[in-house]
């Protein structure tokens, strides 16, 4: 055999091992998940049985689905936005200042690696109704404490708040490495050509960073990580009542799912609720895609 050949042979024995450990542990329980959604299955194996789209009928009967789904579509419009535009503005600013860059770009990116359940049990502390330090400010400055764990119309709104707090940091690394590789000679032209501030933002950086605007999009949406469609850790952490309280109003499809299926041990119902995240994700990446590819082609 010759050198060329078995270096070949070497290459794609090192690309098939993680294609295989990629297709045992990834492609295979999704399928798994997918035959499981037609079935209905408490946990014992014996007892599993093909009901066909029986599951994904009652989701649609299902009061606390329902709710955990309009909970997702209120941290959609609050938390994915919040990310990337508060995200780009400290980007922005950030690419403004000479000095300090770099302590500020690790304070806003310290949340990030900070672990979500430590994150989860500090804030917990502090939105505290009698012991929080921001109910204590509140009272310093004559100002009444609140209930922003403990409300239902005020716990949704705080859920989105940390979450947009926590992950705000890496969109702002995302975009501080996109605008680093605008070439500045596009600036000098545009100033040159009579754009202000914000006529050179519209026209030049963020036709170039729409290929980040892209990825932090759907990061934000659907990724395993800080994906909002994808929410269960601050949730499930945060000290509510119960996890997804109060009265079900911060309840995420994820904590559904997770309740269904390790609370209740329907299996076979949890699955069809991973479907149908699943196939949500992908619909609503798909649009972002061809919404914001259809600026970069403009």
């Amino acid at each position: 055999m010759s050198l060329a050949r078995r270096r070949a042979l070497w290459a794609y024995t090192f690309i098939l091992v993680p294609l295989a450990i990629f297709f045992f542990f990834r492609i295979v329980p999704m399928f798994q998940a997918f035959y499981l959604a037609f079935t209905r299955w408490h946990a014992d194996p014996a007892q599993r049985a093909f009901v066909g789209f029986a599951n994904f009928q009652r989701l649609l009967t299902d009061t606390r689905f329902l709710q955990a789904v309009r909970n997702m579509g209120f941290y959609l419009l609050i938390a994915v936005p919040g990310q990337v535009i508060l995200g780009l503005g400290l980007a922005l600013l950030l690419q403004a200042i000479r000095r300090g860059r770099g302590f500020f770009r690790a304070v806003y990116f310290l949340p990030y690696i900070t672990p979500a359940v430590a994150i989860s049990w500090a804030w917990s502390f502090m939105l505290s109704p009698h012991l929080g330090v921001i109910n204590a400010i509140f009272r310093r400055l004559g100002l009444p404490p609140q209930p922003f764990l403990t409300s239902p119309s005020q716990a949704l709104p705080t859920v989105a708040t940390i979450v947009i707090w926590q992950f705000v940091g890496f969109h702002m690394v995302l975009f501080l490495v996109a605008l680093a590789n605008i070439p500045r000679e596009l600036y000098e032209a545009a100033r040159i050509d009579g754009a202000g501030s914000f006529g050179m933002f519209r026209y030049v950086t963020l036709p170039l960073i729409n290929p980040t605007l892209v990825l932090s999009l759907v990061l934000a949406t659907g990724s395993p990580t800080i994906g909002i469609l994808q929410l269960f850790t601050q949730v499930l952490n945060l000290r509510f009542y119960d996890p997804g309280g109060p009265i079900g109003s911060t309840a995420t499809v994820v904590l559904y799912m997770y309740q269904a299926g390790f609370k209740q041990f329907d299996l076979g119902y949890a699955a069809a609720v991973a479907v149908l995240l699943f196939l949500a994700i992908v619909a609503i990446t798909f649009v972002q895609y061809r919404l914001t590819a259809r600026r970069i082609e403009g």
